[in-house]
């Protein structure tokens, strides 16, 4: 059964968590998106050596929370460090994407969508 049109008429934005050159990417695309002081927030979260955990959990719940996100795309070895949350995450709005990155191939048997669709074929 489809969503209804309430579940996601308004969410028009991506949000991205990456390594520095998918979120500079991203931002060149065009899908950052900043809004005014004082509840300044973004739709990106870049992530380096000096990450912690913790923040990469925060912009997680943030962004799949948020009620104008649609697409959540985040590198898939980011989404290792927070595996448990992005497995246990059933919504279907926002989708999440992983995405390889620059540095670190793609793996697909570590995709929870790709994980997801074959528990639902009986693989």
């Amino acid at each position: 059964m489809a969503a209804p049109p309430s579940d996601y008429k308004d969410r028009q934005f991506l949000a991205v968590i990456g390594d520095e050159d998918t979120v500079t990417g991203m931002l060149l695309a065009g899908i950052g998106h900043v809004t005014p002081p004082p509840d300044s927030s973004k739709n990106f979260l870049v992530v380096d050596a000096k990450t912690e955990t913790k923040e990469i959990e925060d912009a997680f719940d943030e962004f799949t929370t948020r009620k104008d996100i649609g697409i959540l795309m985040i590198n898939q070895h980011i989404a290792e460090k927070i595996r448990y949350r992005i497995d246990t995450f059933t919504a279907a709005f926002p989708a999440v994407l992983e995405i390889p990155s620059k540095d670190h191939p793609y793996d697909p048997e570590k995709d929870s969508v790709l994980r997801r669709v074959k528990r639902l074929f009986g693989e």
